[in-house]
């Protein structure tokens, strides 16, 4: 399986990433999908601020909102609202948190058993996503290595 976590600015106001999961989509689909799996992975553990809480409303319309800190009146929040939900295949939904806001894209496609993850972002400007790069080169490749150990201790169960 290749498990390597591609991250590539495609214009100024995009980025893609790329990752192989080993899994089938439904399950790596469930893992994104369901608050508390969302709980024991999204949250790179070197970053110091681990997930409080994790509210989801997966569907068209519904709204979500993360929380990261170690107490409450330290935490801050990432929210934001659904506009495709169209399992195990497609996720689309809004980055609210500021006004550089972007739009995030989640496709899920079958590999023979594996799943290939492509994550698109597109803001609002260059500047927001020069913002955005700056933390992501170590903290998305270590939040997928979190979803991959997830999935091989309880893929099956999920």
């Amino acid at each position: 399986m290749n498990s390597h976590t591609t991250i590539e600015r495609k214009s100024e106001r995009e980025l893609v990433v790329k990752r192989t999961f080993n899994g089938p989509p439904r399950i790596v689909f469930e893992a994104w999908t369901k608050p508390e799996l969302m709980m024991l992975w999204w949250a790179p553990k070197s970053s110091g601020a681990p997930l409080l809480s994790c509210e989801m409303d997966v569907r068209v319309g519904g709204q979500y909102r993360l929380e990261f800190g170690h107490d409450a009146a330290s935490s801050f929040a990432f929210f934001g609202k659904y506009l495709e939900v169209t399992p195990p295949s497609r996720l689309v939904w809004t980055n609210d948190e500021s006004e550089d806001a972007a739009v995030t894209t989640v496709t899920f496609e079958e590999r023979e058993g594996q799943t290939l993850l492509v994550l698109h972002e597109l803001y609002p400007s260059k500047e927001a996503l020069d913002e955005a790069m700056a933390g992501m080169a170590d903290g998305m490749p270590e939040q997928f290595e979190q979803l991959d150990a997830l999935l091989a201790t309880r893929g099956a169960s999920l």
